[in-house]
């Protein structure tokens, strides 16, 4: 696994087996969780890119090789079976947790847990020679791994979903685009670059902004309603209200420069004409 820092606040995350097309073992699961708990901690990343290295990005399980977990002594068949699935599955809900947008940078294949795992990211890029495939019900197990069945009927509609998880079939980089798995394709060339522009243009914002707007879009794809999700919407606004954030923004419009967040509390209550009692 390769953790990158190509510019001041965007890390990259790459995986790095492209002998075996990105395939997943237990060492690479490892070191994907172990390079989100890192950039998750670090408070001067601000967005996080995920790509692979060389011709794909994932090609899903590495069938001939899928290595050994760790900390496994005294477990039982069932057991180990299970802190196996764990030890794979639990890297999608860490995207999730980390308070820093993930940009996924899909280059190549993405077949099987790698289709999976560009679920987890918050906003998904590929390339256009890039090829989707859910490949557990080729290879004669199911499609439902790493929170597919929950995510990607969410993106794409569950009629879409269901036929490319029960067909097994190949989605490319166009249709990809055209059903909403992907927000945009480019050249193979340039998927990276692509990736750092629009994470570059995250970081204009606030962090703290950021981060609560990635927390509110998962979390209000839970609740069960329209009310419910404009009850957490509404105290996220409040906590970025109190700052100086917006009083910078008005500011940097009448002077005609960029505006600079710092995510600090503002004056209040002067600021708010309120008199302390």
């Amino acid at each position: 696994m390769k953790l990158e820092r190509p510019e001041k606040y965007i890390s990259v995350i790459r995986l790095n087996r492209p002998e075996k097309l990105n395939a997943m073992n237990a060492e690479l699961m490892s070191g994907i969780a172990d390079a989100l708990t890192r950039v998750g901690q670090d408070n001067s990343t601000r967005v996080v890119i995920m790509t692979g290295e060389g011709r794909g990005f994932c090609s899903g399980l590495d069938l001939d090789n899928s290595g050994v977990i760790p900390n496994i002594d005294g477990l039982t068949v069932p057991r180990l079976a299970m802190r196996a699935i764990e030890h794979f599955s639990k890297v999608v809900p860490m995207m999730r947790r980390i308070p820093q947008p993930i940009i996924a940078a899909v280059n190549g294949v993405a077949y099987g847990g790698g289709f999976c795992l560009t679920l987890g990211a918050d906003v998904r890029i590929c390339a256009d020679n890039t090829v989707f495939n859910s490949t557990g019900i080729v290879n004669g197990l199911t499609s439902t791994e790493l929170g597919v069945s929950w995510l990607l009927p969410r993106l794409i509609g569950a009629s879409r979903s269901n036929e490319i998880l029960l067909t097994g079939r190949n989605v490319g980089a166009q249709e990809a685009e055209r059903i909403g798995l992907v927000s945009e394709t480019v050249p193979a060339d340039q998927v990276l670059a692509r990736a750092l522009d629009i994470a570059s243009a995250m970081c204009k914002w606030s962090p703290h902004g950021l981060a609560m707007t990635k927390q509110t879009c998962w979390a209000n794809l839970e609740v069960p309603g329209l009310e419910a999700a404009m009850e957490l919407e509404n105290r996220n606004q409040i906590m970025l209200g109190i700052t100086t954030n917006l009083e910078e923004k008005k500011a940097a419009r009448r002077d005609g420069r960029e505006a600079i967040y710092q995510d600090i509390p503002s004056a209040w209550p002067q600021d708010w004409g309120i008199e302390e009692s």
